[in-house]
């Protein structure tokens, strides 16, 4: 039995292929392959699609984490708040810094940080003393953006900026209001398995603050100054190529359409699992996700056999994320320990990601919704 993609971007491809072949060929011809005149066009429509101001692109999600903490000069001694339950990428752009990744407990229905336990870590820093706080790093995670209202909240009684990580939430909606523009800075990665991606590794910094967006543009090319070799600060060297900016074009006029098809795939998921899975996706009013992921939850012990039986019958599965950050060996200077933050821990046992994507046929899908209700009853699994 032929495998089903988990995400398809060969049948996206196949619809762009026209627009894309003129856009790679124009962008070779000009041989003008690092931060070409596609990378300020893409800037320019990537600020009017979230809404803000500035939008610097760089070479990946990683850098444009890193990039934001730069700018504001993010470093030792100071503590940065995030989800526990995220992609390492998140606190490592803090560790890189030198500043200390701070570990919050999510919200079990949303899966983004949670505001009481944010308020609680907060404090408990401020207690003991020894790091500054400084940063919030709330998570889109699956394409849910956070919540807004609550975060910002506190970080305005606590003195402290927000950087968004809108990796997989770009697309999305607060309140009206896009993710990545939902707070003092956000960012975004175009990893090809993101809402919008490239063909390769590319990221953007999005700012209502011109200084700010000045300083990660000279921080994006080693520090640039007013001159190529006038190096005013240190840097990275994570500059956009054109390539990947002309691919982008194209894909984001095709976004709002895909965006679209998302909502009814997620839809469709949601009718026939709803009852019949022990937990689906949850998105609670005011708000659009752009789902990158389906994510379902299933029993711990059964998840291994579910995916196992899933895979056989040609469904393939996915798992975001198996181990919570406060327990990565990377990280085991910190202290984290089993217990610590419950809910991301009960989280990373079960949670389990479905094919996602706009290209996903209902036939298809129902294979997908056919394989894990019988990988369920195969392995005695609860359906709530």
């Amino acid at each position: 039995m032929d495998s089903l993609p988990f995400m398809d971007l060969r049948a996206q491809y196949l619809k762009l292929e026209p627009a894309i072949t003129r856009a790679l060929l124009d962008a070779v011809a000009s041989a003008r392959f690092i931060l070409g005149p596609e990378v300020g066009e893409l800037e320019a429509a990537l600020a009017g699609y979230v809404g803000t101001r500035e939008c610097v692109c760089c070479a990946n999600g990683t850098d444009a984490l890193t990039l934001g903490l730069l700018a504001w000069d993010v470093g030792p001694g100071e503590a940065v708040f995030c989800p526990a339950f995220t992609f390492f990428s998140t606190a490592e752009a803090v560790a890189l810094r030198g500043a200390t990744p701070v570990f919050v407990d999510i919200d079990p229905v949303t899966y983004n940080i949670d505001p009481v336990s944010l308020g609680e870590r907060i404090r408990e820093v401020k207690a003991a003393g020894k790091l500054r706080p400084r940063a919030i790093i709330p998570v889109d995670l699956f394409g849910l953006p956070y919540d807004y209202g609550a975060v910002a909240a506190l970080a305005e009684e606590h003195g402290l900026v927000i950087l968004e990580d809108a990796a997989q939430g770009f697309g999305g909606l607060y309140g009206g209001r896009r993710a990545g523009s939902l707070g003092h800075a956000g960012i975004t990665s175009f990893f090809p398995a993101k809402p919008l991606g490239c063909y390769g590794d590319g990221g953007a910094v999005f700012t209502d603050n011109d200084e700010l967006a000045d300083l990660i543009r000279s921080a994006r090319a080693h520090g640039a100054g007013g001159h190529r070799y006038e190096h005013v600060r240190l840097g990275l060297n994570s500059r956009l190529d054109t390539i990947q900016a002309a691919i982008l074009l194209v894909k984001l006029k095709a976004f709002p359409g895909e965006l679209e098809t998302r909502q009814i795939v997620a839809g469709r998921y949601d009718r026939a699992l709803s009852g019949r899975v022990p937990s689906v996706p949850s998105v609670p009013g005011g708000r659009l996700s752009s789902w990158a992921q389906y994510t379902v939850r299933v029993p711990a012990a059964s998840r291994e056999a579910i995916a196992r039986s899933m895979a056989a019958q040609g469904v393939p599965t996915a798992i975001y994320y198996p181990k919570c950050l406060h327990l990565q060996p990377a990280f085991a200077g910190l202290g984290g320990c089993p217990g610590d933050l419950p809910e991301a821990e009960r989280a990373s046992g079960e949670v389990l990601s479905l094919p996602m994507h706009p290209y996903l046929t209902e036939a298809d899908q129902a294979r997908v919704v056919s394989a894990l209700l019988g990988a369920l009853d195969g392995a005695g699994g609860d359906r709530g």
